[in-house]
């Protein structure tokens, strides 16, 4: 009976009454409803429709209310029917019988009330009984097509709608010049297990963004974007499982991110600005926004201890290759590849951790010295060059990041805290001998970065959050000068400054709205009033 009751006003299963046997006049959907809760739920009041058979002073009518101050059987919004003298359908009076019935807590055989209103009202029950015992082969039918029950399925639906804008336009396209834009993103996630350990994870995504709007470009790119040109795409796609009882956990998968092969996540910030992800999304953590996700694998370990709330060690290494899953590429041969290495340690309310990532360059001919490299920049635009344009990366990158975070016990005027610094050294490109050449004069050769988030839990409601980050995204440090000199700290944008706020405001379990505001200083190129910029939305997000 119990699925009969949670399925009982879906759509799909309400299109199945059409074919039971009986005609609709027989019964409604609501006599149906009535019956089939459980007495200790509380039932809505049908209204006395065409049926009102049974009305105050019927030996019926006294026979149902004394059944319910007798048992309690009869549910709270019909008792209270019945002390408030309305009418009642046969049906209704039926429902309410079976009820008992059902329940154990009456016997036709033992109580005379029961006797007579079982004789007097038997045609109803039965048709009620009949109809719900059919309904609920029809159901089990029904989900026998469907998905396994080990199978879970999500959706979410952002809907963004602001503006941006900026005094120096010099990411050559219209983007932020004071336009209202809406754009969505629609995503749907699958999650499959086969052993109760594993997973299987697909997630299908669309999305009307472009790369010319206010919310898909750098420094105002927004962490939940996408720009599937309203197509539907796989956007994520892999494989997880546990070893054993060991603490070990691996990854694979064609479509996935260095950062969903972690033991945990080196943030606790939900952002957005896609800057901020990661806890900075600098070049250690970051993706590679052009591409998404791509083939990767990895594995992390988590030390096992009996007492959940202690402080435990864990180590995730991954890698992803940018062109693993083309014929000119390759998981290995194509070296345009990210290997994650993260050390963390804490609890789930507090964590300090240190990664240290590999970031690869395709050399098109290795056995020639002084060629170019074909890079692929992980993170967002990260760097200017000395000319303040934005340069991509001329060389391997080592990058470094050190996160922490901290949570209080309860909500209230205390924050919860995120911090977290990234560095990077980028190597010659162009090397004969052991003599370096270097890259291009103006080229980076090394970067830094910071931010801070601030997150207050239950704002003037529970449920509701305040977020608040600010920091200096990442930027070059050194430049190649000349054939053998590396320059200082000139970089026009050194003094860049970026920040964000935002409220979740939940209005129920399925919507929250949220309006956010952000802004930069001299993101790009630091010369004055040159992509100072600042902007405002309002994300909705539907989750079902």
């Amino acid at each position: 009976m119990k699925l009969f009751q949670q399925l009982l006003l879906a759509p799909a299963v309400l299109g199945l009454l059409a074919p039971v046997a009986a005609t609709a006049a027989e019964v409604n959907i609501n006599d149906v409803a009535g019956y089939a809760r459980k007495s200790t739920k509380q039932l809505r009041a049908a209204k006395a429709a065409q049926f009102s058979d049974v009305v105050p002073g019927d030996w019926a009518y006294t026979a149902l209310l004394n059944l319910s101050e007798s048992y309690g059987c009869v549910d709270n919004a019909y008792t209270q029917n019945l002390k408030n003298g309305q009418a009642l359908t046969r049906y209704e009076a039926a429902a309410l019988v079976n009820s008992c019935l059902d329940g154990g807590l009456a016997s036709a055989g033992v109580d005379a009330d029961v006797t007579r209103l079982t004789s007097e009202f038997g045609s109803e029950m039965a048709i009620l009984k009949g109809r719900v015992d059919g309904l609920e082969y029809k159901v089990q039918e029904l989900s026998a097509g469907q998905f396994s029950p080990n199978s879970k399925v999500s959706n979410t639906v952002v809907f963004n709608t602001g503006y941006a804008q900026d005094d120096a336009n010099i990411t050559g396209n219209a983007a932020r010049d004071r336009r209202l834009n809406m754009t969505y993103t629609a995503t749907t996630d699958i999650k499959t297990s086969f052993t109760g350990s594993d997973q299987l994870y697909v997630q299908l995504e669309a999305g009307n963004g472009a790369a010319n709007d206010p919310f898909h470009s750098v420094p105002t790119q927004l962490a939940d974007s996408a720009t599937t040109g309203n197509a539907l795409n796989v956007q994520k796609l892999w494989y997880t499982n546990t070893i054993g009882d060991s603490g070990f956990r691996y990854w694979v998968g064609p479509r996935i991110m260095s950062e969903a092969m972690l033991a945990s996540s080196p943030t606790i910030y939900t952002s957005i600005l896609e800057g901020f992800e990661n806890g900075g999304n600098g070049s250690t953590y970051g993706s590679n926004n052009a591409n998404g996700p791509i083939p990767g694998f990895g594995l992390a370990w988590t030390q096992q201890k009996d007492d959940s709330s202690a402080a435990r060690f864990e180590v995730s290494t991954n890698y992803v290759a940018l062109n693993g899953a083309t014929a000119t590429g390759g998981l290995f041969t194509d070296n345009q590849s990210k290997w994650l290495t993260k050390l963390g340690y804490g609890t789930d309310r507090w964590q300090v951790s240190a990664a240290v990532s590999r970031n690869m360059c395709d050399d098109t001919t290795p056995a020639t010295d002084g060629d170019s490299e074909t890079c692929v920049t992980w993170g967002g635009a990260y760097a200017t060059d000395a000319a303040g344009v934005v340069t991509a990366l001329t060389g391997n990158q080592t990058s470094y990041a050190l996160r922490g975070y901290w949570t209080p016990e309860s909500s209230g005027a205390v924050p919860s805290i995120q911090l977290g610094y990234d560095w990077s050294t980028i190597e010659d490109d162009n090397v004969v001998g052991a003599t370096h050449l270097g890259g291009a004069v103006g080229s980076v050769e090394a970067t830094q970065a910071w931010m801070a988030g601030l997150i207050w839990e239950d704002v003037f409601a529970d449920g509701n959050t305040l977020g608040i980050a600010f920091g200096h995204p990442e930027h070059a440090t050194e430049y190649h000068q000349n054939l053998a000199v590396r320059g200082p700290d000139n970089d026009p944008a050194n003094k860049a400054f970026q920040w964000e706020a935002y409220y979740d405001y939940q209005v129920n379990d399925g919507i929250t709205i949220t309006p956010a505001i952000f802004g930069y200083q001299d993101r790009m190129n630091g010369t004055t009033l040159a992509n100072d910029g600042i902007g405002g939305l309002i994300k909705t997000t539907f989750k079902f």
